[in-house]
């Protein structure tokens, strides 16, 4: 079973299509024209469509540890610092 991602508007171009090559399932926040919403609202999205977000945004972070804190249920958000290359995500993300 595959997981089907929505990208951050923030996330490099280059690894979502890395990641599409591999056969994942990837939506990004600009194709879904969801472009500069609220994170809250980026992520209750995520959630509505069955995706797990992909995220180098902290802010992110935050906020499913908010509502992990509250009991809110989400899709779950997947996260890659800036700092890594874009292989190493590539590769930490699919395999």
């Amino acid at each position: 079973m595959s997981i089907a991602l929505y990208m951050d508007e923030h996330v490099h171009q280059a690894i979502t299509k890395e990641l599409r090559q591999r056969g994942v399932n990837v939506l990004t926040v600009q194709e879904d024209g969801r472009t500069s919403f609220p994170d809250s609202i980026i992520l209750d999205r995520a959630t509505e469509i069955k995706r797990v977000m992909f995220s180098q945004d902290q802010d992110f972070l935050v906020e499913a540890k908010r509502r992990q804190t509250a009991g809110i249920n989400f899709a779950g958000v997947i996260y890659a610092r800036q700092s890594m290359s874009i292989l190493v995500i590539v590769y930490e993300t699919w395999n």
